[in-house]
């Protein structure tokens, strides 16, 4: 927008920063740790905040307590020390599996959290069917899993968090088990509806590349008990170029990245 240029016009305001302030975060641990029955100690003094418009992602070795922040900010656990600001109750939370109902289509799987909600059958029909377009699956909604490759099991997954329309996104690892290209594919529809509905995202993954090529930040954890060792801001504007992965910039952070990550192995 052009500002006003006549003698009388206010002076134009700064670009706004973006969110700031705490009642803007969707999600925020503070000195969050675990301690399982058994003894284990999962997490250490874990603090991250994750704001509205953000992605997120952790890596850190296996075992490190990564999943188990998901768990802990979806409510599946309670933290054993510490504590986990929610901003919303709208969650989304896609697994590492597709954990579709064999014996469901698709669009009756896309279905299955509305109608857990109670919501009429015309409302989460038309809700599941924008969840399906949105994903790429139009066609197939009268698919069951087993017709499915890998990819759209995962897509149908995700349709089926989006009919929540959720403000705070958890992933915990959900390309894992895909070919590259896929899981490629997958990461540009993902970054696609990240544009359009800019929720806050938390991404788990093992992958680094992966991890610098999605994010807006990149937070490294050591090994068990997990704790933030690193952070990286990925100043990079979205929509994504694919492209991104192949440039000079994407391979500094990304070694930067695996940098860290070595060293919280040690």
């Amino acid at each position: 927008m052009t500002a006003p240029t006549t003698p009388a016009a206010p002076p134009r305001a700064e670009p706004d920063p973006g969110p700031t302030t705490p009642s803007e975060s969707l999600v925020d641990f503070s000195g969050v740790a675990m301690q399982f029955p058994n003894g284990t100690v999962a997490l250490s003094g874990v603090d991250l905040t994750v704001r509205r418009g953000e992605f997120v992602t952790v890596v850190g070795p296996s075992g490190c307590g990564k999943s188990t922040l998901l768990r802990i900010a979806s409510g599946l656990e309670t933290a054993s020390e510490g504590t986990v600001a929610l901003g919303t109750k709208r969650i989304g939370y896609v697994f590492q599996d597709a954990t579709l109902l064999p014996w469901r289509t698709v669009q009756a799987n896309v279905e299955l959290l509305a109608e857990l909600n109670k919501q009429p059958k015309k409302a989460r029909a038309e809700q599941a069917r924008q969840a399906i377009e949105l994903v790429g699956l139009a066609g197939f909604e009268k698919s069951l899993p087993k017709q499915l490759s890998g990819g759209m099991r995962m897509r149908t997954s995700l349709a089926r968090s989006l009919t929540l329309d959720p403000e705070l996104f958890l992933f915990d690892e959900p390309f894992g088990a895909l070919d590259e290209i896929t899981r490629e594919r997958l990461g540009d529809e993902l970054l696609r509806i990240f544009g359009e509905r800019r929720f806050a995202g938390l991404f788990i993954t093992h992958s680094v590349a992966e991890a610098v090529y999605l994010s807006t930040r990149v937070v490294v954890m050591s090994g068990r008990p997990g704790r933030i060792v690193d952070t990286f801001e990925v100043d990079q504007a979205y929509p994504r170029d694919p492209d991104f992965r192949f440039t000079p910039e994407f391979a500094a952070l990304s070694g930067q990245v695996s940098h860290a990550l070595r060293g919280a192995h040690s």
